[in-house]
């Protein structure tokens, strides 16, 4: 579940960084802003640091070679002709050193004589309270500081540890004392740094603060800059998409004299344009629809009398002269053709006029394609044509217009026999729980990739020289492709030249569904299609 949220989360964020320009722009500012900060923040706590332990640093060797030089004038102006001279030399050099050294965190002395020489051991060795000089002097210095020849003073940053548990940075410095009669000596001297640590992370905090308000700073800035930018920009976008929605009344608001105005007039210029060529295009479009519904309408009555007229001729062409009889045959097929097409016509008209009704019931679309041949029977008869239909089970049935779609299957079977070459065609049929699919394929001639595009075309023919059977008026792909998109479905076509022709009609099973796959390829590999390819 945490993983779940976890990536719920995530595609949130992804999503708003794509669809949010304003997002986009406040984000990297502030990226960009912090990094720069940063970067400043960084070298400034450095430098800062630095220049605060540099300026302690110094302080403290002078204060050391003070307290060298006070001890060593000690030392030298004692008359050592005894042991107990040289323990209140001792004391007095310490004392010395205490004033000399002191500083507000404290300083710590440690006066040792250096190991390895001979003679007695006085003085004894001084150690400040609470100093342990095995921890806070290393042999490292000890080391550097023994074999100094001069009197240089050598120090080392160091930790100390609090009664408290905490820990304060220190400074050790070292240098050598010279103790008459008693040998080589070594001062030692540990200043407390915590009052420049905590002047330190004063400055510090400070510092950060200063800059962690810069940054917000920055990004409020960027996001009411951004706001005032983007706010007439996404009133565009919006003005845009219920523009294309059909409100074409919809203006953007002008205000000022700014860039943002400039750009608000030029829209709306833009839009009143439109609105003016596209309701001239939408009543010349009215006009053109009405005036084939009314020519069709008004050429149906006497279209009826040239037909009855020319069914009474037909019936009687046997006892006209060859030539009368050739003659009447000729106007009985153009009769009956000029019926069909003004019945396309007709379909065509509802279609663009948005008036097309449907009546959806659940059919069985293997009966419908088997209905759908046996119309064509006589037609393949003629061409010598075989017709073979391959089902191999399971969802057919669906919610379509029986209607409708039998006279999708009458055109591409047409088509197809038209196309054919006489050879067999095969109607294939198939199914699964969201669509069904209907594909006609033939091995005749084919198509050319510029045909395939154009095949849908109103009154386009691939080969308009091409005898055809049954009549066509050009129009019958063309209304089966619109009554595909009635029923939410696809209707698509592969071809090559010599290999034939496959129509596809993919539907759903249910009216409202959307279409993701379909249930058959392009064109479809079955058993029909491999007995096919093998001859």
């Amino acid at each position: 579940m945490r993983y779940f949220t976890w990536r719920t989360w995530l595609l949130r964020a992804q999503r708003l960084w794509r669809s949010s320009l304003q997002v986009r722009t406040v984000t990297i500012s502030v990226v960009m802003s912090t990094i720069a900060v940063g970067i400043i923040g960084a070298y400034m706590s450095i430098s800062v640091g630095a220049n605060l332990f540099d300026t302690r640093l110094q302080d403290a060797l002078a204060a050391s070679e003070r307290s060298n030089v006070v001890a060593q004038t000690r030392f030298d102006a004692t008359q050592q002709t005894a042991g107990l001279d040289l323990d209140v030399a001792m004391k007095s050099a310490t004392t010395a050193v205490q004033q000399a050294a002191s500083t507000p965190a404290g300083t710590d002395i440690a006066i040792l004589r250096t190991p390895g020489q001979a003679g007695v051991r006085l003085p004894v060795d001084v150690v400040s309270p609470g100093l342990d000089p095995a921890v806070a002097i290393s042999e490292e210095l000890r080391d550097r500081v023994e074999g100094s020849a001069d009197r240089r003073l050598y120090w080392q940053s160091i930790s100390l540890e609090r009664e408290d548990g905490g820990v304060d940075p220190a400074l050790v410095v070292g240098s050598v004392l010279d103790v008459p009669t008693s040998g080589q000596y070594e001062l030692y001297l540990v200043y407390n740094l915590s009052d420049t640590q905590q002047a330190l992370s004063f400055v510090q905090g400070t510092l950060w603060l200063g800059l962690s308000s810069l940054v917000i700073l920055i990004g409020a800035v960027t996001y009411t800059v951004v706001r005032l930018i983007v706010a007439p920009v996404r009133t565009a976008a919006e003005t845009s998409e219920r523009l294309a929605a059909g409100e074409l009344e919809v203006r953007i608001p002008e205000k000022g004299e700014d860039v943002i105005a400039t750009l608000a007039r030029s829209f709306n210029g833009m839009a009143d344009s439109l609105q003016r060529q596209i309701t001239k295009l939408a009543a010349l479009s009215q006009v053109q629809q009405r005036f084939v519904s009314d020519v069709s309408h008004e050429l149906r009555t006497p279209l009826t009398t040239i037909r009855l007229a020319s069914d009474v001729l037909y019936d009687q062409r046997e006892s006209f002269p060859a030539a009368t009889a050739r003659t009447t045959e000729l106007l009985h097929t153009q009769v009956q053709r000029f019926e069909l097409l003004l019945a396309d016509l007709l379909e065509m008209s509802r279609y663009d006029a948005g008036a097309v009704d449907m009546e959806l019931e659940p059919t069985n679309l293997v009966r419908l394609v088997e209905d759908a041949m046996q119309a064509v029977e006589t037609l393949s008869a003629s061409k010598g044509t075989e017709l073979r239909l391959e089902a191999p089970g399971g969802y057919f049935e669906a919610e379509v217009d029986a209607r409708r779609i039998r006279r999708i299957l009458q055109n591409l079977l047409a088509n197809a026999i038209d196309h054919g070459e006489g050879r067999p065609i095969v109607v294939y049929v198939d199914s699964n729980q969201t669509a069904v699919a209907i594909a006609v394929r033939d091995y005749g001639v084919g198509m050319s990739t510029a045909a395939m595009e154009r095949v849908f075309d109103r009154f386009w023919r691939a080969d308009p020289s091409r005898q055809r059977s049954t009549g066509g008026t050009g129009l019958g792909l063309a209304i089966s492709l619109e009554d595909a998109a009635l029923h939410g479905g696809w209707l698509e076509v592969w071809s090559a030249p010599g290999e034939g022709s496959c129509f596809r009609l993919t539907l759903p099973r249910r009216r409202g569904e959307t279409l993701t796959e379909s249930p058959l390829e392009l064109p479809p590999v079955g058993a029909a299609a491999k007995e096919e390819a093998d001859v």
